[in-house]
C-alpha cells in the first residue's frame, strides 16, 4: 500500500482491521463452498430423502445428528425404513426400490449392529453371495461367526429370517454347539421352539441396547397418556402456538450446545414422537437449575413460546428431570460447546 502512495498510518489501519475480521470472519470462497453445500443438502433432503438419509446414515459418526435422530426425521418424511437383516443387508445402509412408489425404502445396514464386527459382516456378505443361509447353523458355520457375533445380530432382531423374531433367535443362537471339526459340517436339526414375542415396550428398550435407534414407534408413544396428564403438549402441537404463549412439553434430551459465543446461554434439542422441540435457557436459569440440565435424559420444560415467521424456540423458565419416567432406555445426547 505504501508503494502504492497510502500513508503508512492509513496502511497499519487497514491492516488492523483485516486482522481483526480474520479471527472470526470467513473468506469468500469459504462462504461460497458452504452455501453451495447447504443448497445441495437441502436439494437432497427435499426431492431424495431415502438417498440423503442412507448417505447420512453410511457417514457416521459425523455432525451434531445421531443415527436415532436421522431415522426419526425420515420416518416423519414419509421414508420407510428397514430393520438390518442377515439375508439382504450388507455392511451400510442401501436403497430398496418400491414397487410403485416415488422413494425407495432404506434398509439399515450390519454397521448398526453393535458388538459386529466389519470382519464378521465381510464374511457373512461374502458367503450370502454364493449360496444363501438356510438356517442359523448354516450361517455361524460358514460364515465362521463367534457367539458373540451371532448374539449381537439376534439381539439387533437381524435373524428374523432365519429364526423368528428376537427372542426366538436369542434362544436358538444360545444353543450353538461348538462341534469338533470332524463334525463341522454336519446339520442340526432340531424343532424350533416357538416363544411369545416381547411387549413392545421391551422390543424397543432391546432396539436401542443393539442398534442406538428403533423402528418401533417412538418411545414418547408409549407414555403419551402419562404426559397428557400432565398437560404437556407435543412438539406438533406448539408448532401452532402464537408468539408469547405460555407452553410446557417434555422429550428426549438429543442435543445440548453452549457455545463461548453465546455468554452462557444453553440451547436444548427435545425430541417427541411428533418432531423436535428448540429450548433456549438462559445464563441465570442454567445456574440455577443446572444439574437438571446437564443431566436429564427426559426433560419437562415450563416456558414460553417464541415465535418469528417460521422460526419457533421455547424459552424456558422452569425445567424438571423426568428421567425415571424412561425405565431402563438407554438414550444419550450429543453435547457440545
Amino acid at each position: 500500500m505504501t508503494v502504492r502512495g497510502y500513508a503508512p498510518a492509513f496502511a497499519e489501519q487497514i491492516f488492523s482491521q483485516i486482522q481483526g475480521f480474520g479471527e472470526y470472519g470467513f473468506p469468500e470462497s469459504h462462504a461460497a463452498s458452504f452455501a453451495l453445500l447447504v443448497y445441495v443438502s437441502a436439494w437432497l433432503k427435499c426431492h431424495e430423502p431415502a438417498a440423503f438419509l442412507a448417505a447420512l446414515l453410511n457417514s457416521q459418526p459425523m455432525g451434531f445428528y445421531s443415527p436415532s435422530q436421522l431415522v426419526q426425521d425420515g420416518r416423519r418424511h414419509q421414508v420407510e425404513v428397514r430393520p438390518p437383516d442377515v439375508a439382504i443387508s450388507g455392511w451400510e445402509s442401501t436403497l430398496e426400490e418400491i414397487p410403485g412408489a416415488a422413494q425407495p425404502a432404506v434398509r439399515l445396514g450390519l454397521s448398526r449392529v453393535k458388538g459386529l464386527s466389519a470382519e464378521a459382516a465381510a464374511r457373512l456378505v461374502e458367503t450370502r453371495a454364493i449360496k444363501p443361509f438356510a438356517s442359523i447353523d448354516d450361517l455361524t458355520r460358514r460364515a465362521e461367526l463367534t457367539a458373540q457375533d451371532m448374539q449381537s445380530l439376534a439381539h439387533a432382531n437381524a435373524l428374523l429370517c432365519l429364526a423368528g423374531h428376537r427372542r426366538e433367535a436369542a434362544w436358538e443362537v444360545a444353543a450353538i454347539r461348538r462341534m469338533p471339526q470332524l463334525l463341522r459340517d454336519a446339520p442340526i436339526e432340531e424343532v424350533p421352539l416357538r416363544l411369545p414375542a416381547a411387549p413392545e415396550g421391551q422390543e424397543i428398550l432391546a432396539d436401542y441396547r443393539s442398534m442406538g435407534l428403533t423402528l418401533n414407534r417412538h418411545p414418547l408413544a408409549l407414555l403419551r397418556d402419562k404426559l397428557r396428564a400432565m398437560n404437556l403438549s407435543t412438539a406438533q402441537e406448539m408448532a401452532v402456538f402464537a408468539d408469547g404463549k405460555l407452553a410446557r412439553t417434555s422429550g428426549i434430551v438429543v442435543m445440548r450446545q453452549r457455545p463461548s459465543t453465546a455468554k452462557g446461554t444453553l440451547f436444548v434439542t427435545l425430541e417427541d414422537e411428533t418432531g423436535v422441540t428448540n429450548v433456549i435457557v438462559w445464563p441465570d436459569l442454567v445456574d440455577k437449575q443446572r444439574k437438571e440440565l446437564l443431566n436429564a435424559r427426559l426433560l419437562t420444560v415450563y416456558g414460553i413460546w417464541q415465535r418469528q415467521g417460521q422460526v419457533t424456540h421455547l424459552i424456558a423458565k422452569r425445567v424438571v428431570d423426568h428421567t425415571p419416567m424412561l425405565g431402563e432406555l438407554a438414550v444419550a445426547s450429543r453435547n457440545f460447546h
